[in-house]
């Protein structure tokens, strides 16, 4: 058992005893459910240039909203500005593949397309609760670890790149030549160092399938992703209102997006996750609009309850499915639409106002411009009802040449 130091670096340990100990991480993260493992050290990341393209794309701005992501970049960059006695770092990927095809929903536009990876327990607890038993083999030594699941500012792509688990694809999320795109990630920090595994080489080749497919075109180049045009960022993590010009390629897609991730050519080599509590849920699939548009607080919490689609909150989650309702081409969904023009909530009356002014008829539009229009008090709200107003003007009415023309969002 290794001694417990109280400075802040890491345990010295043989050379005999690391590798003993990474041998016995490495079988642990298997029976712990873990489809891949392997070691990286902290310094690694400077080594490769990671922290210097974090600041690129800090200052471009390609963050967006998250300002999280500025505010720690030190630390992210370097694990040991995080955690100081950290000596190496365990990396896991848990494989949530389906054999179910992600980007079946996008052909139903009345339906709700909620990306695979939302539509089971929330992953974040799964994976922490695992990695909790291998937190205690290491502490069992002496050896103090560290928990990081994606909330800590721990870079987990790159991490997992240098630790052997795959690559960062151009879609910037990582491949794996074993579980292609679906893989969960989480880290363990050990403060002692162990063998490093080498890093994985980029498969990706002259391959841009995940660029070309992006309905925002949220790729300037390949391996640099633009968060302000990502429908995941923009349906999740923005907590704003989705820019107008971005409404229409959104299509049905109500919490996150696939389309990159499910045709990467390396998902042939895919297999289904063996993880009953990540089990897709058969309730989450083949939701109707008009459903979900109907439930309050009480009932989406109810309805989504342990999965990561909380994370949008109900009135950015209401956002997301007015913008739905709006690309449907569906006239039938103004009916479920005209309630949230008098929500408590501006952000979602604003895409209320949006959604209805291209699915309502002459009558119904004049009723809610005459109703709700008029009472309004929110300069952003207002703002949105006279630019539908204009739309309406400018093409004579609902956007007739969209109703019956139903797009997936692809080619809006």
């Amino acid at each position: 058992m290794a001694a417990v130091r109280d400075d802040h670096s890491p345990i010295p340990l043989s050379a005999a005893a690391a590798a003993a100990l990474k041998t016995r991480l490495i079988a642990a993260a298997r029976e712990a459910g873990f489809a891949a493992a392997g070691v990286v050290r902290p310094d690694a990341l400077a080594a490769n240039g990671a922290g210097r393209r974090l600041r690129d794309w800090l200052t471009r701005g390609c963050h967006g909203g998250m300002g999280w992501m500025a505010d720690r970049a030190t630390e992210r960059a370097d694990p040991r500005r995080y955690w100081p006695p950290v000596g190496s770092i365990l990396m896991v990927g848990m494989n949530y593949g389906t054999t179910e095809d992600p980007l079946a929903a996008l052909a139903r536009p009345d339906r709700a397309a909620i990306s695979i990876y939302a539509r089971r327990k929330d992953y974040h607890k799964v994976i922490t609760t695992r990695l909790r038993r291998l937190k205690r083999l290491v502490e069992a030594e002496g050896i103090p670890a560290r928990i990081a699941v994606d909330t800590a500012p721990v870079m987990e792509k790159p991490l997992a790149q240098l630790a052997g688990l795959g690559w960062q694809g151009k879609h910037t999320n990582l491949v794996s030549r074993s579980h292609g795109s679906w893989l969960f990630l989480g880290a363990l920090l050990i403060a002692a160092a162990l063998p490093a595994d080498p890093p994985h080489p980029d498969r990706c080749g002259r391959c841009r399938r995940c660029l070309d497919i992006c309905p925002t075109q949220a790729f300037p180049a390949p391996y640099l992703l633009d968060a302000r045009r990502c429908i995941s960022y923009l349906t999740i993590e923005n907590r704003g209102p989705i820019p107008r010009a971005l409404r229409p390629l959104i299509g049905n897609r109500v919490f996150g997006c696939d389309d990159c991730l499910a045709v990467c050519p390396w998902n042939k080599f895919a297999q289904e996750g063996r993880e009953a509590t990540l089990a897709l849920r058969p309730r989450l699939t083949d939701l109707p609009l008009a459903r979900l548009l109907d439930l309050d607080a009480a009932g989406f919490d109810t309805l989504f309850a342990g999965t990561p689609i909380r994370r949008a909150g109900y009135p950015g989650f209401l956002r997301n499915l007015l913008v739905a309702a709006g690309n449907s081409g569906d006239p039938k969904l103004a009916t479920a639409v005209r309630p949230h023009l008098v929500s408590d909530h501006p952000l979602v009356r604003l895409h209320a106002v949006w959604a209805y002014g291209r699915l309502a008829d002459d009558r119904a539009w004049a009723q809610g411009v005459k109703q709700a229009a008029a009472r309004e008090q929110d300069a952003a709200v207002r703002r949105e009802w006279a630019l539908s107003i204009r739309d309406r003007q400018s093409r004579g009415g609902r956007d007739r040449a969209f109703i019956g023309n139903r797009s997936t969002g692809r080619t809006a």
